[in-house]
């Protein structure tokens, strides 16, 4: 299964390293931009990701993500900076290591960034929380 649909409504994301061209080391150690299958040029934020709660409640511990972005996001997100991303997609992998290890996980991918809204205060029962 690929580009899986994934819902990161409820969480918090920060940029923690800006948008860049994503790149890759060749045999001689150079660094050559990657690109699709159609030649376009990738690019790559790091984002913290962080579960919104409501008030009162405790956050659990947030994680860092690399995704890659297949359109040019432009130099509108700089560190700090709250975003949301675009058709953001997840694709499982697996790789098998040299010494016979095997490594899996999860990619993150998204169309694009977007400056994140406020999100809306979540109220109780009686409206608490006004």
């Amino acid at each position: 299964m690929k580009n899986l649909p994934v819902v990161l409504d409820g969480y918090k994301l920060t940029v923690v390293e800006p948008p860049a061209p994503k790149t890759r080391e060749d045999a001689n150690g150079a660094q050559i931009p990657v690109t699709d299958r159609d030649g376009v040029a990738q690019f790559v934020v790091s984002l913290f990701a962080k579960l919104q709660v409501g008030p009162g409640e405790r956050s659990p511990k947030g994680e860092e993500i690399k995704v890659t972005l297949t359109t040019d996001p432009g130099n509108d997100f700089p560190e700090d900076s709250r975003v949301q991303l675009i058709d953001p997609r997840i694709n499982p992998y697996s790789i098998e290591s040299g010494d016979g290890r095997t490594v899996s996980g999860i990619a993150f991918k998204a169309l694009g960034l977007r400056p994140a809204h406020p999100m809306p205060v979540r109220r109780g029962k009686d409206n608490e929380g006004e």
